[in-house]
């Protein structure tokens, strides 16, 4: 039975995150003090003292401090778990290439606190945003994207394919609001996103051109297993075919259940998530009991915390 890890990203933050873990290991708070100087934010007091949502959201804090505390999870059991390939959603996928070993430590909250920063700035005008479209179906949601920007001339797009019936649309809010209204209208539900711009989309692409050239600058290595990427759903191991993926992922929409239904295929039957909140345990449930059936055998493990990982070790290991 092959094994999987996931790691996922904005969005599954919390508040509390981590610390305990950090108090615990000395090596771990390190990696928060790091993280904190490469990109000059207080995560420590924002996400274990001030408890504001708004802080928490904020993309150029919560990109350096969930990618710290996915790596912290997962560096703390990784001696007990085994796994044969790997995958992060969106801004999750840099801790996917640390944890294959693609990326050192550094170059990848390097990368993140500068993904952050440069995905914060790319809308100063606050013409692009998201929204979560639930109760319908892909086919649905890329056919009225495809109408309302062929009609207006405005961009949306359908950036994230989370589960069979939960997507994220993306792009200018004129043409977002037409497509939410005419989703509705098809019993379709829509929930406004809280992020500060039009993420996976070409509205991305200074941002995104910007960041390519960092990800020039440094060193990939081929992954010791291979990493599902989020522009296709397909593994890949060589340095360079990774380097070129992770470029295009800022623009590209995220194709997550390619990515768990391509696992699936190849054999991976367990899952584990080193993140806060669980979102990719429950989105992963979804996709496998409406594209394999309900019947499939297979396990989902969600480690959190530094209770729940002890936990784990103390009962398997």
């Amino acid at each position: 039975m092959s094994v999987a890890i996931l790691f996922p990203g904005q969005g599954s933050q919390k508040f509390g995150m981590g610390k305990r873990l950090s108090e615990k290991r000395s090596d771990i708070m390190d990696l928060w003090i790091k993280a904190e100087k490469i990109s000059g934010v207080p995560l420590r007091e924002i996400y274990w003292e001030s408890n504001d949502n708004d802080l928490m959201a904020n993309t150029r804090n919560l990109q350096p401090a969930i990618t710290v505390v996915n790596l912290a999870l997962w560096l703390y059991t990784k001696d007990y778990i085994k796994p044969n390939c790997t995958a992060g959603h969106s801004l999750g996928e840099f801790s996917a290439l640390a944890a294959a070993k693609v990326l050192s430590l550094d170059d990848v909250l390097q990368a993140v606190s500068l993904r952050g920063r440069l995905m914060a700035e790319a809308d100063p005008e606050g013409i692009g945003s998201m929204y979560a479209v639930l109760r319908l179906n892909a086919e649905q949601v890329e056919t009225l994207c495809k109408d309302v920007s062929d009609n207006s001339g405005k961009m949306v797009r359908l950036a994230n394919r989370n589960t069979p019936g939960q997507f994220a649309i993306s792009g200018h809010k004129q043409a977002l609001e037409e497509v939410v209204e005419k989703a509705q209208a098809l019993g379709g539900k829509c929930i406004p996103l809280a992020v500060s711009g039009a993420f996976h989309t070409p509205l991305m692409a200074e941002a995104s051109a910007e960041f390519s050239k960092y990800l020039s600058s440094i060193d990939f290595h081929d992954a010791e297993f291979p990493v599902y990427c989020n522009i296709n759903g397909e593994p890949l191991s060589e340095a360079e075919k990774l380097r070129s993926a992770i470029k295009k992922q800022m623009t590209s929409s995220v194709y997550w259940i390619e990515t768990i239904c391509s696992q699936y295929e190849n054999g991976v039957r367990k899952w584990f998530e080193f993140g806060p909140q669980g979102i990719l345990t429950r989105m992963m449930r979804q996709i496998i009991k409406v594209n394999e059936g309900a019947d499939s055998c297979f396990e989902t493990i969600h480690i959190p915390n530094l209770e729940e990982a002890d936990n784990y070790i103390s009962n398997n290991c």
